[in-house]
């Protein structure tokens, strides 16, 4: 499956690759890019820069994520310029590929944020993510893979919530999981996995159909709020400590 971000290599440095003018270009399925399969796709990519029979049998193939900084050799299939394309990556201005996307340090809110003490900020944030959650009918992952789709290529989106869901999910989960009682595991599963969906949100510069505004500053702020059908709770630190929990109306009264 094709990677963001993917581009080959002559074997002295020099790389090509699809910039952001011709993956819209693409995305507008101009004619001119109709043997193009996808913007990441080296097969693609040598095809469209004239690498083609022997010529593309002699190209390197790499890939790079710009959020985790990870940089992979595909194949080298002529002189080994992985030094010089890797350097060439990593000074890469990404918003001359994807406009849209924002490269950040991607954050565990439970290892990274030593969160402070809860005051009517927070819960007032709750409380607006309360609205925001009952609003989205579907999931909010649905809500915001569909905007991004709209938006960026396929293997943009996959890359960006693969990067970000393998750096905090498992690790956020099972601290949740172990801070609450099992009777209410399945339901709290849920609220949690919706918060880091809206934080993935801020990776991406465009406009989505619900603010998300409010989870994300949470997890900013070293919280993760979950909702068990009954309670809203906020959990911080390493074990996912319970900082703070009461139904709807104490939350709303603690708001006043």
């Amino acid at each position: 499956m094709s990677k963001f971000f993917s581009l080959i290599s002559d074997g002295n440095g020099e790389v090509k690759y699809f910039n952001a003018e011709q993956r819209q270009a693409f995305k507008e399925e101009h004619i001119s890019y109709k043997n193009v399969e996808s913007c990441d796709s080296h097969s693609s990519i040598s095809s469209f820069y004239g690498y083609i029979g022997e010529k593309a049998d002699k190209i390197n193939k790499y890939e790079y994520n710009p959020l985790t900084k990870e940089f992979v050799v595909d194949q080298i299939n002529t002189v080994d310029d992985k030094c010089l394309v890797e350097k060439y990556c990593k000074k890469l201005n990404f918003k001359t590929i994807v406009p849209e996307l924002n490269i950040k340090k991607i954050i565990n809110p439970l290892k990274d944020i030593k969160a402070k003490k809860i005051t009517k900020t927070e819960l007032k944030l709750v409380l607006e993510w309360d609205s925001v959650w009952n609003s989205v009918w579907n999931s909010v992952r649905d809500s915001v893979e569909d905007s991004v789709w709209n938006s960026v290529e396929y293997s943009v989106c996959n890359s960006v919530c693969n990067s970000v869901c393998n750096s905090v999910w498992n690790s956020v989960e099972d601290s949740v999981w172990n801070s609450v009682e099992y009777s209410v595991c399945n339901s709290v599963w849920n609220s949690v996995r919706d918060s880091m969906w809206a934080y993935i949100s801020s990776f991406f510069n465009i406009r989505f159909k619900f603010d998300f505004s409010s989870a994300i500053t949470l997890w900013n702020k070293g919280f993760v709020p979950s909702f068990d059908g009954t309670k809203w709770r906020l959990h911080a630190g390493i074990n996912a400590k319970i900082v703070w929990e009461g139904t709807i109306e104490e939350l709303k009264e603690a708001c006043k």
